[in-house]
């Protein structure tokens, strides 16, 4: 497993390491978080939606996108309370000090936080020892480099 993982992950942290210039996971070529789909509802509707590239906000030099009007305003009134953990990265990468690619069905919400990971089973990984995971990421968070 750890084996299929590495030869998972090395491929992706060669293509995706123009993401590491960014405190937040953004399209490549642009500056779209979350892959273009709305942070708020997540917590509202509990799944991903597509946000409208017409309403949007920006925070942490990325540009959010929006379902409605409402949401990208629950957003701007408390960014902190709905932008993904950690950038929007791999929340397990970041226990490792990398900075990852997600996939948006990898989403879940913990203690009113959401978190994203490489894939499904990445997320199993995170989920067998979640707590701690997020603890050591959050360690982890502060010294990664993001440049």
């Amino acid at each position: 497993m750890k084996t299929i993982l590495l030869a998972t992950i090395t491929p992706l942290l060669l293509t995706f390491g123009a993401l590491a210039d960014h405190t937040v996971n953004v399209a490549e070529g642009s500056r779209a978080a979350l892959q273009g789909y709305d942070p708020v509802a997540f917590f509202t509707e509990g799944k991903p939606v597509q946000g409208n590239s017409e309403i949007t906000a920006e925070y942490h030099g990325a540009v959010y996108s929006f379902a409605s009007e409402a949401n990208r305003d629950a957003f701007q009134g408390d960014p902190q309370a709905y932008a993904p953990q950690f950038g929007g990265y791999c929340a397990f990468g970041v226990t490792k000090g990398k900075l990852l690619p997600v996939e948006i069905d990898t989403w879940q919400i913990s203690d009113g936080k959401l978190y994203l990971n490489l894939n499904q089973d990445v997320k199993e990984t995170f989920n067998k020892n979640l707590e701690k995971n997020i603890e050591k990421a959050d360690e982890k968070w502060v010294g990664i480099d993001k440049h």
